[in-house]
């Protein structure tokens, strides 16, 4: 299967017009390490003696989000489901940094703080299509899709203090890690 034309097919679907070609835009400028391992030291994410790439990693985190839209009142097409797709395609798409990444060994640990970052410092772009909210949601989503282990997370750190989607991605990511998703059916 391939994941990446997978992924495009998901958003596509779930995605407003504006949206999914503003994901086009961006993914041509996300370094490609889609085919990547999730783990570059095969710590985590491990099933059945492999490492998932990055794009099966967030295959099958889509999957499970657009399944999940209707515990938060979301129709797909919507500028709500445009904002947790994206946050579920962007958040490991810096796991490996930007500059150098597809020679660089390991991931980046600060990846989370480089996607909330680069969600931050392209502000304007997302405002184009998103209200500042929104684009709070996106950033926050990104930013601390690692929970407690985010980089910028204080040592205090709980998800009462966020909206329920961000504790959503994060969910959404450690069933992904521990291998408690099924992708076995498409959307």
């Amino acid at each position: 299967m391939n994941y990446v034309e997978e992924i495009d097919k998901i958003l596509e679907k779930g995605m407003t017009e504006r949206s999914f070609l503003l994901w086009k835009g961006i993914k041509e400028r996300i370094p490609n390490i889609w085919d990547r391992s999730v783990s570059s030291t095969g710590k985590y994410h491990r099933r059945d003696g492999r490492i998932p790439s990055i794009a099966e990693h967030v295959y099958e985190m889509l999957i499970a989000c657009a399944k999940l839209l209707s515990v938060f009142n979301i129709e797909a097409k919507s500028a709500e489901c445009d904002i947790l797709l994206f946050s579920v395609a962007l958040h490991d798409a810096f796991k490996y940094g930007i500059n150098n990444a597809l020679n660089r060994p390991y991931t980046d640990n600060g990846h989370d703080r480089l996607a909330g970052n680069i969600v931050k410092d392209n502000r304007s772009v997302f405002m184009k299509i998103f209200s500042e909210d929104q684009v709070d949601l996106l950033e926050k989503c990104v930013r601390y899709h690692l929970g407690r282990w985010s980089t910028d997370a204080s040592k205090d750190f709980t998800f009462k203090d966020f909206p329920p989607e961000v504790f959503l991605v994060h969910i959404l990511d450690m069933m992904s890690t521990n291998n408690i998703l099924s992708i076995g059916e498409r959307i």
